[in-house]
């Protein structure tokens, strides 16, 4: 057996939760222009689980595409908070057990939210391990983890 056929922590949890998917291991890269280029698709397809802080022990995950950036005015108003922030890199593994770079819905027991970008897409996150994302319909994630489908994005260069 080699590192290839032992899954990620993200692909065994896809597999866990009987999500058709496929692993693509690329190596470094040092941006989501790199990791487009490296896992075959468009920057939009390479999608960034992005940990929040609601509150005080109370995180979630917001499923972003690669091209855009969080609108705070728009997901403070879906959750009916006036305020959120994300935790530093600590913190962020603390919760999903998973460090920056490398953070997925996949094997995480907590609330996500995709944005409605990625509805009917085929996406790639992350696996839990640095070099290796996880290829996958969107709408068979949101499915899995009963995700909140919602506009929660602005474009990058607003």
């Amino acid at each position: 057996m080699t590192d290839h056929d032992i899954p990620t922590p993200g692909g065994q949890a896809a597999l866990d939760r009987g999500l058709e998917h496929r692993e693509i291991r690329y190596g470094k890269v040092s941006s989501v222009e790199e990791a487009a280029a490296a896992r075959g698709v468009d920057v939009s397809a390479v999608v960034k689980s992005l940990l929040v802080r609601r509150g005080e022990d109370d995180h979630l995950l917001v499923l972003v595409p690669g091209d855009r950036s969080i609108s705070w005015p728009k997901l403070r108003e879906l959750l009916g908070v006036s305020r959120l922030s994300m935790p530093d890199a600590d913190t962020a593994f603390a919760v999903t057990g998973y460090k920056r770079g490398t953070i997925t819905p996949l094997g995480v027991d907590l609330p996500v939210i995709v944005d409605v970008l990625l509805v009917g897409k085929s996406i790639t996150l992350g696996s839990g391990e640095p070099g290796v994302a996880i290829g996958l319909e969107a709408d068979d994630l949101i499915a899995a983890y009963s995700a909140v489908v919602a506009d929660v994005t602005e474009s990058s260069s607003d």
